[in-house]
């Protein structure tokens, strides 16, 4: 939700604005890299919502991995492997990802939490 720019940070405002800030920095350079053409299709340069949706887009699985790999002993995003009508689920093998089924996507992130509200969450 923070690299999304839709974080509910209901924290100190001071924090969140400084939090926002640097987001918009960060997302700002990265525009200034991307070629002329692709500039165009992200119009909106004070904010970048646009370039932070498809950045998580592109990076989300990456992202996942990097933080549910090493959640040792957390059992909040381990128990995601098996079939959507089956009603066993199994720990993923060592935190990381369901092993997948033939011609499954066996590098699925685990979980779709960046995608339910965070009040919900």
């Amino acid at each position: 939700d923070i690299v999304r720019g839709r974080d509910q940070y209901c924290g100190s405002s001071r924090r969140g604005k400084q939090l926002q800030q640097k987001m918009r920095k960060i997302f700002k350079e990265i525009h200034g890299t991307l070629e002329q053409s692709t500039q165009a299709r992200y119009n909106d340069a004070t904010n970048f919502f646009q370039l932070r949706e498809d950045w998580w887009e592109a990076n989300r699985e990456t992202v996942w991995k990097a933080i549910t790999c090493n959640a040792q002993d957390n059992k909040y995003f381990r128990q995601t492997c098996g079939e959507s009508n089956d009603k066993t689920t199994v720990l993923t093998p060592k935190q990381c990802r369901c092993e997948g089924a033939a011609g499954a996507r066996a590098e699925q992130v685990p979980t779709y939490f960046d995608y339910v509200p965070q009040y919900l969450r």
